[in-house]
């Protein structure tokens, strides 16, 4: 325990920030499940605030380490994806979205290795950014409501840019997986 706490009081601002936001994820989820549906939305918009701060702390302060360019990525998936399982049980997100979602993800994130292993790195798009936008407002929506004509059109929305910015990043890296260029 003692190596741990140690090892946490080393990491940088930015790194902190990565995972108290892991460490939320089961908060978020506990009280969704209990009903506490304005804490869980509270936990959430407080875990995507640490997602937006510690990459642009990061950057600004010189702070970019292994460990963050690891563990964010991951800390961010464990966030939505949560969030899109936990809501579809729920029945307030639709199934289809939820794999939409989430199979967006194994394909960037596969393209992204295939990219790592040939010396090149992908850098996130502003589609890709778009779409977690999107999805992050979803997920805040969908916790302290059940779907209606909004949470359908935002749901809408982020579904088409998940699938817009999934195509993008396959288009613009195929070179990656053997494609012309």
């Amino acid at each position: 325990m003692k190596k741990m706490i140690t090892f946490i009081s080393e990491l940088n601002l930015p790194n902190k920030l990565t995972l108290l936001r892991i460490a939320l994820v089961p908060v978020y989820l506990c009280l969704l499940a209990g009903g506490s549906n304005f804490l869980a939305l509270l936990v959430f918009a407080a875990a995507s605030i640490t997602d937006a701060m510690d990459g642009k702390i990061a950057r600004k302060h010189n702070l970019i380490t292994n460990f963050g360019k690891f563990m964010d990525p991951i800390a961010d998936k464990l966030l939505t994806h949560t969030a899109f399982i936990m809501l579809c049980s729920m029945g307030r997100l639709n199934v289809v979205a939820c794999i939409i979602f989430i199979a967006r993800e194994f394909v960037v994130s596969g393209l992204r290795l295939c990219a790592v292993e040939q010396g090149h790195v992908i850098a996130a798009g502003m589609s890709g950014k778009v779409k977690t936008v999107l999805q992050m407002v979803l997920v805040l929506m969908l916790t302290v409501m059940k779907g209606n004509f909004l949470t359908d059109l935002v749901m809408l929305a982020a579904a088409a840019m998940t699938l817009y910015s999934m195509v993008e990043y396959v288009w613009q890296n195929r070179g990656v997986l053997g494609g012309a260029k």
